[in-house]
């Protein structure tokens, strides 16, 4: 089967299904893995798919975005694994920036630090946050309902008191290329900002976000040690050239 065939089935099996295994495409073209690897790595570098661990998938669109309630239903299990690992880095007598967001929200059952101080843009997290007699700030803006996070001028004004030991904050999109990013741009100030504010930033993103990216930038992978469950080591060789990748394992 010709190259332009082959690249077309793929394309059409990920339109038809979002994610398809690499088994599925080796018996939809009748060729060998070594080859789908090749038209995979091929096409990602033309920007029509990204690589996932065992298969392929369709790229987000730049601007989309779930709510609060579609993410927290979304690969929990590894959230849970992110957030405990990334929990145990903080030290007593800490000041922190808790980015909003759903793997953030879930280091706050596993901090076992003691006289810590959070600063957060993330309304969910604060009942919970006080529940553990956590010292909180919370900052000023706009409430952005889809995420519930603090958002705008008031809130980087506020932000901007403060500086941190370390930072941990939520993404939606990792790329070799273009670094991390979010689809808001207020959002993205807000991530930087806080980045910007740290001695250390640190990057949560399951495996779902990587080799993704959105409409604003960040940062670029080198400003934050990136924690994550992705366990593809060739995927994982290409972030490690340009920032710390922290990988937890269940």
């Amino acid at each position: 089967m010709l190259t332009p065939e082959r690249h077309r089935i793929i394309l059409q099996l990920l339109q038809e299904k979002e994610v398809v295994k690499l088994h599925e495409l080796v018996e939809a073209t009748q060729c060998s893995e070594s080859t789908i690897r090749r038209d995979l790595s091929q096409l990602e570098k033309e920007k029509k798919l990204k690589r996932v661990h065992g298969g392929a998938a369709l790229l987000q669109q730049k601007r989309e975005e779930l709510s609060v309630f579609e993410k927290s239903t979304k690969n929990i299990h590894e959230k849970q694994l992110i957030g405990k690992y990334a929990a145990s880095l903080i030290q007593d007598g800490d000041c922190i920036y808790l980015d909003a967001g759903t793997t953030t929200f879930q280091m706050i059952p596993y901090i076992e630090a003691k006289n810590i101080v959070v600063v957060t843009n993330g309304i969910m997290h604060i009942e919970a946050l006080l529940e553990k007699d956590i010292q909180t700030y919370l900052v000023g803006g706009f409430i952005k309902k889809k995420t519930n996070a603090l958002i705008g001028r008031g809130a980087i004004h506020s932000l901007q008191q403060y500086s941190f030991d370390k930072c941990f904050i939520g993404v939606n999109g990792v790329h070799i290329d273009f670094g991390y990013t979010t689809p808001d741009p207020e959002e993205a100030f807000m991530k930087q900002t806080a980045i910007h504010l740290s001695q250390r930033a640190f990057v949560l993103a399951d495996h779902s976000k990587l080799n993704e990216s959105t409409f604003a930038k960040i940062a670029p992978l080198q400003e934050a040690t990136m924690i994550t469950d992705e366990t593809d080591e060739e995927l994982l060789a290409m972030y490690e050239e340009k920032t710390t990748v922290e990988v937890v394992k269940s």
